[in-house]
């Protein structure tokens, strides 16, 4: 998911809707869009449970795995690299088939990575090998059966989010997007905003028009950090928020 890589694609598709709907307002333009509720099935209001789940014994057993998440967790929380980040990174990144060697290892990988997220740092694509801070506030959500995204001023206030389901294959996740929200009203936009973003497209009309999915491959997850590559290489750090973005970015 962009000079970031796939990671920030979606935000920047954000951003530049965000303008698309300030300017319009601006020029009052006879621009009608269908506010409705919320349609599609979300989990519970409840805050996530951010419970730890129990690791595979292979990553209790390799101490280097703790150290390099060790030194992630802190740049993620801080929001600002060290020289030794990429290289922890790509510890992790290089050892996954031994870090998660089966389907049970992928599947806590996963469940680890359920939660609210705000993207802190990412490389770009390619061989990039340089972390960034990201300056402004975006966010991920990951739940049991859906991906949500999107940019606001804080976890509390946010402008612009997409949400939709995600398609899991081993460590790769699909996303899907089937909702818009502005402040978290669901709008329905411009059908070429609509195209132009995929949205309500499904794996089946990727494969029919032959093109890509927007796709993430996880590298690792802990309490308090989500790492993840995007398609053309660029990785993406974020840091684990405090409560569930629901609320603000969906109107739950």
């Amino acid at each position: 998911m962009s000079s970031i890589d796939d990671v920030l694609a979606l935000v920047h598709c954000q951003r530049r809707i965000f303008l698309f709907f300030l300017l319009s307002a601006a020029a009052s333009l006879s621009i009608s869009y269908a506010f409705v509720g919320i349609q599609h099935q979300t989990p519970s209001t409840k805050l996530f449970q951010q419970q730890t789940i129990q690791s595979p014994s292979i990553l209790e057993q390799d101490t280097k795995y703790a150290e390099c998440f060790k030194i992630i967790d802190k740049c993620s929380v801080s929001g600002q690299p060290s020289e030794d980040l990429y290289d922890s990174v790509r510890y992790i990144d290089k050892k996954a088939f031994k870090l998660y060697p089966n389907d049970e290892a992928k599947s806590e990988l996963r469940e680890r990575a359920h939660g609210s997220w705000k993207l802190q740092l990412a490389t770009g694509g390619g061989r990039f090998t340089t972390f960034k801070p990201v300056p402004i506030f975006a966010f991920a959500m990951i739940d049991e059966h859906n991906f949500g995204n999107g940019v606001g001023l804080n976890q509390d206030n946010i402008i612009l989010s997409l949400s939709g389901p995600h398609y899991f294959k081993r460590r790769q996740m699909g996303i899907g997007i089937e909702n818009m929200y502005l402040f978290s009203n669901e709008v329905k936009p411009p059908q070429f905003i609509a195209d132009s973003m995929g949205l309500g497209k499904t794996p089946e009309d990727y494969t029919a028009d032959k093109s890509r999915m927007p796709t993430f491959t996880m590298i690792g997850a802990s309490d308090k950090s989500l790492i993840a590559r995007g398609g053309t290489g660029g990785i993406a750090i974020w840091t684990r928020l405090e409560k569930d973005i629901r609320p603000a970015a969906y109107g739950m």
